[in-house]
């Protein structure tokens, strides 16, 4: 894939990234519909991506955090800080960059997407439960 360049809103935080995968994401929960008021639409960076600029970050659940402009607040990121296999890993947010040349193969969260949005073509849809599930931190006692 090529490396991508973009940038926030109003030029503040530039950002280059390689996307991992040819695919897009798009997630529905309350988080990113409060973030974006709509859907965070992102694709999986590879490691070393740059962000130069007034850069923030909150800490937005137990498993992750976002990223964001100081100045315009333009969203920038959302990774992952729980420990273990997917760690690090960072969701880009695509609208920084003028064009990904991706399709759209994941939707989060389906079962919060508000009636409104109807997306063409067919990708893998998640529930709350089912992403939920996969940042299901080990029971105690558990060996995990």
């Amino acid at each position: 894939m090529p490396e991508l360049q973009g940038q926030c809103m109003c030029g503040a935080v530039t950002v280059t990234a390689t996307p991992a995968r040819d695919a897009l994401g798009a997630c529905h929960c309350d988080q990113c519909r409060r973030w974006t008021s709509s859907m965070l639409v992102t694709f999986e960076a590879e490691p070393g991506y740059a962000a130069l600029g007034p850069v923030k970050t909150f800490i937005s659940s137990d498993w992750a955090e976002r990223a964001f402009c100081a100045e315009c607040g333009s969203s920038l990121w959302y990774r992952i800080t729980l420990p273990g296999e997917m760690h690090g890993q960072t969701q880009m947010a695509a609208g920084l960059f003028e064009e990904t040349g991706s399709d759209l193969k994941l939707e989060l969260y389906i079962d919060k997407k508000p009636q409104g949005y109807a997306f063409t073509g067919e990708r893998r849809q998640m529930t709350k439960a089912e992403v939920e599930a996969m940042y299901a931190l080990p029971e105690e006692g558990d060996s995990q």
